[in-house]
């Protein structure tokens, strides 16, 4: 049994690792280079795949190898800080909560209601109205939008971490709530946040892809994978390779997070089985 989990565990990791470390490698290599300039036209209109343009071209000539390169830059950067800012309040506000509990417990949790009780998605499009547009509100709408769901987590975790011995005993020796929370508690509460971590990513990059393709999300000159799909719309049928291409690299990497994630709760299986 044993055995089988761990080898599960090693391939989901090993798939996800190779397919998420593949389309990071390309954008790391796009951020500092690009076959084409992506937001240079031309006269090469509607052009299908070829050797010269991988991806081909959209109605005003421009290299869509080149802007998928630049525009995942940008949805992998939004998601990175959405994830940072919704896991960062989250585990303080889970992490306060779930230790002291009581009245501190009963405010923060319900303020925490009152964000969950509305759709996601709508709380980010009310906060985006009110902010406008723009790669930098999308992160401070999307963060804020996933930051209950990381404290419920994280309040679980600390909780359950409340009374075990070695915080007692710690709580005995006279060490401060703090030294406790973030030195003693919270590196026992990794084995909940990391594949919390990578479903959260993936959210955030389907959430600025819908964001951006309603045109609420990133704008131009700046320009996303969300943002693309959104032009590829009107052009699918002269030119469906645009909306295929951005399409498949955006499931590609949500794939392998995922991979990584389920390698990840795998091997917590294969803690628990040992």
């Amino acid at each position: 049994m044993k055995e089988k989990i761990r080898q599960k565990c090693n391939g989901y990791l090993v798939a996800g690792i190779l397919i998420a470390g593949v389309i990071l490698a390309w954008i790391i290599i796009g951020h500092f280079y690009t076959p084409y300039d992506p937001t240079k036209m031309s006269r090469a209109k509607l052009q299908g795949p070829s050797a010269a343009h991988l991806f081909g071209t959209d109605k005003f000539g421009r290299d869509i190898f080149s802007r998928v390169m630049q525009g995942s830059g940008t949805t992998l950067m939004i998601s990175l800080a959405t994830i940072l800012i919704g896991s960062g309040f989250g585990t303080l506000i889970g992490a306060v909560t779930g230790y002291f509990g009581g009245i501190v417990d009963e405010i923060l949790m319900r303020l925490n209601d009152a964000l969950t009780a509305f759709p996601s998605i709508l709380l980010a499009l009310v906060i985006i109205s009110i902010l406008g547009p723009g790669k930098y509100n999308v992160i401070v709408a999307l963060g804020i939008v996933f930051i209950p769901s990381y404290a419920r987590v994280m309040r679980t975790a600390f909780a359950s971490q409340r009374e075990i011995n070695y915080i007692t005993s710690a709580r005995l020796m006279g060490a401060s709530s703090f030294r406790i929370l973030f030195v003693h508690m919270l590196p026992n509460t990794f084995r909940v946040l990391l594949p919390a971590l990578t479903i959260g990513f993936n959210n955030a990059v389907l959430a600025e892809a819908s964001m951006s393709f309603l045109g609420i999300g990133v704008m131009p000159p700046d320009v996303s994978m969300g943002y693309m799909l959104s032009e590829a719309q009107g052009m699918f049928r002269s030119a469906p390779w645009y909306a295929i291409s951005v399409g498949s690299i955006i499931a590609l990497l949500v794939f392998g997070v995922s991979l990584i994630g389920e390698g990840l709760q795998h091997l917590e299986k294969e803690k628990g089985v040992a």
